[in-house]
């Protein structure tokens, strides 16, 4: 796919600014995907694409975090796991079906994150020290689940996972943050192999978002790294609402 040079311009901000966002709120699929549709990508090789610079950006994220201890590799091992599983189905998806229905869905499980983090106050704020069975029992379904959807898409699939972890793992906002890096490393990387497997992925447009995404990324997990879980919270609510009445506002019925 051949773009002007005023579109690779455009398209190369939207990804930097959406990336440097998105280490908190995740969500950048929901701007960036319907973006490239606009410029005449084929839907398919729209996600696979981006699918291909998410991997770099969730590197670019991961990195600061690491360096500050903030990622539990241990309690997280058992969740990537589930996540490569679930992520390959997802992706494999990909090329037979195409579900309308899924950004209301996004906006909808969005919303309801809001109103859990507004009503529960601590969520995100205070650490659970021991989480119940059940806990533990839903957050791996959730996650395997997710991760099903975030190699079939992925617009909304970081935001949801976070919001999973502070809801029913006890993880603070910026443990949340964190370890969804990591996690969505092996997510990304699992359904652009597949893709790439598939001929999707147009690398020299990919080759482009990728250093933007992963620059983008790593800048803004260094800022991240500064701020207090309370502010994490705020910065995530009013995003995650804001992406989410959006997408109510696109979808077709």
């Amino acid at each position: 796919m051949n773009l002007s040079i005023s579109a690779l311009i455009l398209l190369i901000l939207l990804f930097f600014i959406t990336s440097a966002i998105g280490v908190v709120t995740g969500s950048n699929s929901l701007i960036t995907v319907p973006v490239m549709f606009q410029f005449g990508i084929d839907p398919k090789v729209a996600v696979a694409t981006n699918m291909f610079g998410l991997t770099f950006m969730a590197i670019g994220a991961t990195i600061p975090f690491l360096r500050q201890g903030a990622i539990d590799t241990k309690r997280v091992s058992p969740l990537i796991l589930l996540t490569v599983a679930g992520s390959a189905i997802g992706a494999l998806l990909v090329g037979f079906i195409s579900d309308k229905t899924m950004p209301i869905i996004v906006s909808v499980s969005m919303i309801v994150v809001c109103v859990f983090t507004l009503i529960k106050r601590d969520a995100g704020v205070a650490k659970t020290e021991t989480v119940s069975r059940n806990s533990l029992i839903i957050t791996y379904i959730l996650t395997f689940l997710l991760g099903i959807y975030g190699g079939l898409y992925s617009g909304g699939y970081v935001t949801m996972l976070t919001a999973s972890f502070v809801a029913f793992f006890g993880m603070t906002f910026t443990e949340s943050v964190a370890s969804t890096k990591i996690i969505n490393v092996f997510s990304s990387l699992i359904a652009t192999i597949i893709f790439m497997w598939q001929g999707l992925v147009d690398y020299k447009l990919g080759v482009i978002l990728a250093v933007t995404m992963f620059v983008a990324a790593y800048a803004g997990a260094n800022i991240v790294t500064k701020l207090n879980d309370v502010w994490l919270k705020r910065i995530f609510l009013l995003t995650v609402l804001i992406l989410a009445i959006k997408t109510i506002m696109d979808f077709r019925f």
